[in-house]
């Protein structure tokens, strides 16, 4: 949850003997490229941000703290009470090492430009949104009784689908709030053919209530297992508290499933509100749940929710229009040279 960034690399100097017109940085936190690093690299750097590590003293994601649109200091992540603590000398690192840097910043999500715009080391850089993409011919509808039967989930029931890295275990994915949500609906006696299916975490060592039963898929580490999971699904529920875009959700979308999150963070780029899904108000259980019922509740609305929820990834997210927007920047700052 916290990166300071301190272990040293050779990358300035295998990076020279490329001799690029332009560098594009991508996850070079968690030890890969030292905060120092970058006054090293004499070119045109574009940084596309995977969370908000680069603009802060150290965490990954901020949570409630806007301390990273000052100096940091006092990190509640650290539980710290002083001003200088190691947040501050990281943001203090990075101010140093990135102050005359030739750098653009490119982030997924509109909450990431804002998030960046008003930091206080990137406030004064060009931010540039580009969403994350995703192969739409891998990410794509399979027959829903097969995908079912290749997982061996049930044919027979309304499959509510939940899972990340981590899927119970970090708090951040929301998975207590849609808990919540789950024993609301069971409490009110909604979905009474409904079950969940969990990705990305083993069944709990002591069962947890949710008022529905659950069918916990453990760690699908490929791209066509997530696919076929995806297509089980006759709903995604992606209740993260804070995501710098939310990929479970457009990789969702993409196979034609319609999604239920909170209308916050990136995911509100990423979810059309009653056209491909739901957005609940943050960070409410109770409507989180009424999401997952208008959704399922009536058939002729699931199926259109289920092809524009394809139509929107194909349009919004696909391979080729990223890579378009990469070039047209890298052809800018360039000035058109290449």
């Amino acid at each position: 949850m916290f990166s300071p960034q301190w272990f040293p690399d050779h990358l300035a100097s295998s990076v020279a003997r490329l001799s690029p017109d332009i560098v594009n940085m991508h996850w070079v936190c968690n030890g890969y490229l030292q905060i120092e690093t970058l006054k090293k690299l004499p070119y045109p750097l574009v940084w596309t941000l995977q969370d908000m590590w680069a603009f802060t003293g150290g965490c990954h994601y901020s949570e409630s703290c806007d301390r990273y649109q000052k100096k940091c200091g006092s990190c509640p992540q650290l539980n710290s009470t002083k001003e200088n603590d190691l947040s501050r000398q990281v943001w203090n690192r990075k101010f140093r090492a990135w102050k005359n840097a030739n750098l653009t910043i490119v982030v997924p999500s509109s909450w990431m430009a804002e998030c960046a715009r008003s930091s206080s080391l990137f406030g004064q850089l060009r931010i540039e949104t580009i969403p994350f993409c995703l192969d739409t011919d891998v990410y794509r509808p399979h027959n829903r009784q097969f995908a079912r039967t290749v997982l061996n989930l049930p044919q027979d029931k309304q499959l509510i689908l939940f899972g990340a890295l981590a899927a119970t275990s970090d708090k951040r994915k929301g998975f207590e709030v849609l808990a919540s949500a789950l024993r609301h609906l069971h409490c009110n006696q909604l979905l009474p053919n409904a079950e969940l299916a969990v990705f990305g975490s083993d069944p709990p060592e002591k069962p947890v209530d949710l008022g529905f039963k659950a069918h916990y898929l453990g760690h699908l580490n490929d791209d066509v297992s997530l696919a076929l999971a995806y297509s089980t699904a006759d709903v995604m529920i992606v209740p993260s508290f804070q995501e710098s875009f939310g990929q479970t959700a457009s990789e969702a979308l993409a196979c034609g499933v319609p999604v239920v999150a909170f209308n916050a963070t990136g995911l509100k780029d990423i979810v059309a509100h009653q056209q491909s899904g739901y957005l609940a108000e943050p960070y409410e259980a109770e409507d989180l749940a009424k999401g997952i019922v208008w959704v399922l509740a009536d058939t002729e609305r699931h199926t259109q929710l289920c092809r524009a929820a394809r139509q929107r990834a194909e349009q919004e997210f696909s391979l080729s229009l990223q890579a378009y927007r990469y070039v047209s920047l890298f052809q800018d700052l360039l000035g058109g040279s290449r």
